[in-house]
């Protein structure tokens, strides 16, 4: 069942048409990669979704109704890049005051925030002020704050921001348990090596826009370029085909692109006619950076201003 139906959302300021007519939805337990350069429109949406701007055209469908901006952001934490935290306050007594905004009591908020930071050792952290924590330190903070109210919709903005490796695979860990319990999180991140580690389905932005939507595998087989890795026991002479071309040589074998109206298996009929030991094959499918750039190379750094039209 979809948590969020984005319907033709669109937002403009001034003159600029910051998100134009953007649609997808997300399923419970699903983890989605939301992802665009700056100036994208990422930001902007990520507010409408919230409930923090209002759009101009379109509607937002959370858990099958329509939005409501008084009752639905209490059930969707949201870690914005930039924090927010009050850092002359003692971080127990935040965690626990953050809470309660959520709608739970005093009592169900201590023991949530009191469970949480036994499991991100953050116990002797209780009455320490924001001001006085490292960054990443601040980060785990931020994130246990985002969750403990058990959203339905959880938003992170660069989560692993600041983060030690070890600390990075506790966040990546619990993001996972989240999405298992049910709730669907929406991840926006610059490091496309997380995304493809973490979501299972992405859309990417840019000039406001959709241009891409689609699950990591479908969209890396979308954008795949018919190369293949095939791992030989020894590369002997010239290797001429009018099935396939060698792009790339290895100590183990060759990078082949398999021209078009060709199949995989003319690839392995030409050596094995050749009786040339195979020891792997296997296709080489973009990365999803190689995918962002290739889409959306050459975008100004800063997007002129657009007319909007009535």
């Amino acid at each position: 069942m979809d948590i969020l139906q984005v319907n033709n959302l669109q937002k403009n300021f001034a003159t600029q048409k910051a998100v134009d007519s953007v649609s997808f939805s997300l399923q419970k337990g699903s983890i989605f990669g939301l992802l665009g350069p700056n100036g994208a429109g990422k930001t902007t949406l990520i507010r409408m979704l919230t409930g923090i701007f209002y759009p101009d055209e379109g509607n937002v469908l959370f858990d099958g109704k329509p939005f409501d901006p008084v009752h639905d952001p209490v059930k969707i934490g949201y870690m914005p890049e930039e924090r927010g935290l009050y850092k002359k306050m003692k971080i127990g007594e935040q965690a626990i005051y953050l809470a309660q905004l959520k709608g739970l009591t005093k009592h169900e908020a201590t023991e949530r925030v009191k469970r949480w930071f036994v499991k991100f050792e953050m116990e002797t952290w209780w009455n320490k002020k924001v001001q006085d924590l490292s960054k990443g330190m601040g980060q785990k903070l931020q994130f246990v704050i985002t969750v403990l109210h058990e959203p339905k919709l959880i938003i992170l903005d660069e989560p692993f921001s600041g983060l030690d490796p070890v600390n990075s695979n506790l966040i990546k860990e619990e993001i996972y348990q989240l999405a298992r319990n049910g709730s669907a999180v929406i991840f926006s991140t610059h490091r496309m090596e997380q995304v493809e580690e973490i979501c299972d389905h992405i859309i990417l932005m840019n000039k406001g826009q959709k241009i891409l939507d689609g699950t990591v595998s479908g969209v890396k087989r979308q954008f795949s370029e018919n190369l293949f890795s095939i791992g030989l026991e020894q590369v002997d002479g010239t290797v001429s085909s009018p099935a396939f071309e060698v792009v790339g040589r290895r100590d183990q074998g060759l990078v082949v692109k398999i021209h078009d109206g060709h199949r995989p298996n003319d690839v392995l009929d030409y050596f094995i006619r050749r009786q040339t030991g195979i020891t792997s094959f296997m296709e080489i499918l973009p990365s999803l950076n190689d995918i962002f750039i290739k889409l959306v190379e050459g975008t100004p750094l800063a997007r002129q201003f657009q007319p909007v039209t009535a």
